[in-house]
């Protein structure tokens, strides 16, 4: 052995002495004169801190499947809420002296939303018997109105004849009586169907209030106001209708007719049913023409129409109009026919005018009646005239039937 080598291994301290520079050994340290085969191996301890080392996660053990995949975002968090405070405030009238107004009052019961209030629900075995109900309260007044004009049977009936003795007067048939054909024809036409034709136009309003309460629990409460002008208006245009029938187209429709066989060997022989049934026919017709109106005006009601679209389409309801009335008239000559359709064309626009005025009262305007009456006034002033200048200048008399004014 070199005795270099020998003299560095017996350098070191003494086994279980204090080391070289006075410091002591470290706890579980081999001493220095240990062979390095048996030293322990202290480097996995070395790092040994006091947090422990945080190893990466495989992302392959954070599925079930093996199969990575992209992380799941995490969901936004939710804003914060917006803390809204509500402050009812109103304008300070002028002069309050800086105090607080009164709050509003509160609304009246039952006053809330129109379009939902006071219509009533029912279903459709409801509507049938309340139908039937009206119907049969309707029937009632008619029988009431049957039995007073029982009574007054034969003074009806000399009514009824006045325009058949003046047609025949005023084209010389003398005498001017009707003909009874059949035994049983007088007492049916005097004392039957005259009774009902009277009790029907007496019972009109009755009717026509009946059909309103049928439709009234439909229709919203503000609209329910119309009952009595639509009773009132219904019935008086249906006995303004049968009275224009009767002194207008009535008594001239019925000389015209007379007249067009006169002169050809032909005598006018009038039996007492063709001429009732001529008038029934004649009256009832112009009634419900002259029932027009209403109907319109409940139309642009209920919102089914508006002015500007009949106007719009007023020809085609002319040329119905011009139909019905060929339809209506009793007989096919184009004079009575005239007689029936220029009425309804007439009461076609005096509809559509209640109805704009419907319109202007929902949209709270107002109609130019002013300027109206300054065009309208002068015209009746001129009808007026022309009148007066042919009573007093060229003889002319008013007369109570069609044309109303004559020599």
């Amino acid at each position: 052995m070199n005795p270099s080598e020998e003299q560095k291994g017996t350098s070191g301290p003494p086994a279980g002495g204090p080391s070289t520079d006075g410091a002591p050994s470290p706890a579980g340290s081999a001493p220095s004169g240990t062979p390095d085969a048996l030293k322990p191996n202290l480097t996995p301890f070395e790092a040994v801190s006091a947090e422990p080392t945080v190893q990466p996660a495989d992302p392959l053990d954070s599925y079930q499947d093996g199969y990575p995949h992209d992380p799941v975002p995490e969901p936004p968090a939710p804003p914060p809420p917006v803390p809204v405070q509500a402050v009812a405030t109103r304008p300070r009238r002028p002069g309050g002296g800086g105090k607080t107004p009164p709050p509003p009052p509160p609304p009246p019961d039952g006053g809330g939303d129109d379009e939902d209030d006071g219509m009533l629900r029912m279903s459709f075995l409801e509507h049938l018997e309340e139908l039937r109900t009206r119907i049969i309260r309707s029937l009632m007044g008619v029988a009431v109105a049957f039995g007073l004009s029982l009574f007054y049977s034969n003074q009806l009936w000399d009514f009824v004849c006045q325009p058949a003795v003046g047609a025949l007067k005023t084209l010389g048939y003398n005498p001017q009586n009707l003909v009874q054909i059949e035994p049983m024809e007088a007492f049916n036409v005097i004392w039957f169907k005259l009774p009902v034709l009277c009790a029907i136009f007496l019972a009109a309003p009755w009717i026509l209030y009946q059909v309103w309460a049928f439709i009234a629990p439909g229709l919203y409460r503000r609209e329910r106001r119309w009952a009595a002008p639509f009773v009132l208006g219904t019935g008086g245009l249906f006995i303004l209708g049968g009275i224009f029938a009767y002194f207008v187209v009535f008594r001239f429709g019925l000389t015209f007719l007379l007249s067009i066989g006169q002169g050809n060997h032909v005598v006018a022989m009038v039996s007492i049913t063709e001429y009732f049934n001529l008038f029934v026919n004649v009256t009832l017709g112009v009634g419900l023409i002259f029932e027009m109106p209403v109907l319109i005006f409940l139309g642009i009601l209920l919102r089914l129409v508006t002015p500007s679209f009949l106007m719009n389409h007023s020809r085609y309801a002319i040329l119905a109009i011009f139909i019905i009335a060929a339809i209506v008239t009793p007989t096919p000559d184009v004079f009575n026919l005239m007689l029936f359709a220029v009425p309804m064309c007439i009461l076609f626009y005096i509809g559509i005018f209640a109805g704009y005025l419907l319109v202007l009262h929902r949209e709270n305007r107002r109609f130019p009646w002013k300027k109206t009456i300054t065009i309208v006034i002068p015209v009746l002033m001129l009808l007026a005239l022309v009148l007066y200048v042919s009573i007093t200048k060229y003889g002319m008399r008013l007369v109570p039937h069609w044309p109303f004014l004559t020599r």
